[in-house]
């Protein structure tokens, strides 16, 4: 009787040693509901990852500044005195406005003089034409005169050039972004006076990660908000940079802003929002 109350115990315990044996094995959780297969990693999905795992440039904000379509600064090309600058910091103009006026009297009186010496040198030369006929003039002397009305006529055009300089005009439509000299001031030549800018069309120009250029294309659409404003417009890509840069794995991106609002200036920065599309 003792015997036979002893072998259930005895059984049990074996059936015990078996599952703790089989539970230590390697895989003996993939059977377990909601491990997946047996001997499979745990199919384990996160809602969403940690921002450390994503690569830099996908992470990184894409920041854009705006820039002006045409910008230059005009100088003078002669030394002379600024006799007026009609259009003030911040001001609009159109083009062909006179923007920089220079005093030229002296450069006036220097074609006068040269146009006095032409008309005297041409009508020396005529007169020689004519002595020529009547064999009373020599060719040596005849070339010469003729030389010397070409000469005169030189100095004529390089007078009226130097003129020219006198007046600077707009070469497109714009703002002035600022006066570097002021009127009743000499300037010297290639001395900078103003510096004006076209923003009729305002650029963007910003850093994409370069394994966007598998879906990116040329007017594609976007939106920027600007940070001066608080405001979000509508851009679109106009070009795309000729290289990608092999180390930042990036590519430089040209867009314009589509459309006309006058609150943006040039220099005002702002966020990309663009995004590969979903897979």
């Amino acid at each position: 009787m003792t015997t036979n109350r002893l072998l259930p115990r005895t059984a049990r315990l074996a059936m015990i040693l078996v599952m703790v044996a089989t539970m230590a094995l390697p895989g003996a959780h993939a059977a377990e509901p909601g491990r997946g297969t047996p001997g499979a990693a745990p199919n384990i999905i996160p809602a969403s990852l940690p921002p450390s795992s994503m690569p830099a440039l996908d992470r990184r904000e894409i920041r854009a500044q705006l820039l002006p379509r045409r910008y230059t600064t005009l100088a003078s090309e002669i030394g002379a005195k600024v006799s007026r600058l009609p259009f003030e910091e911040g001001a609009r103009f159109k083009a062909g406005d006179t923007l920089i006026g220079l005093d030229c009297s002296l450069q006036q009186a220097q074609l006068s003089k040269a146009e006095a010496t032409l008309d005297a040198a041409d009508k020396t030369w005529k007169a020689n034409q004519r002595l020529e006929e009547m064999n009373a003039v020599g060719k040596v002397e005849l070339a010469v005169s003729q030389a010397e009305v070409a000469k005169a006529r030189a100095d004529v055009a390089a007078g009226k050039v130097v003129l020219s300089k006198c007046t600077v005009t707009a070469p497109f439509p714009g703002r002035v972004v600022e006066q570097k000299a002021r009127e009743q001031q000499f300037v010297q030549a290639g001395q900078p006076l103003l510096e004006i800018l076209d923003d009729s069309a305002l650029e963007l120009e910003f850093i994409v990660p370069s394994k966007w250029l598998a879906w990116l294309k040329p007017r594609q659409g976007f939106q920027v908000q600007i940070d001066e404003t608080g405001k979000t417009y509508p851009a679109r890509v106009q070009r795309i940079g000729a290289k990608v840069d092999p180390v930042s794995q990036s590519v430089k991106l040209s867009a314009v802003v589509d459309g006309r609002f006058n609150e943006l200036m040039a220099g005002m920065s702002g966020r990309v929002l663009m995004a590969p599309p979903a897979p």
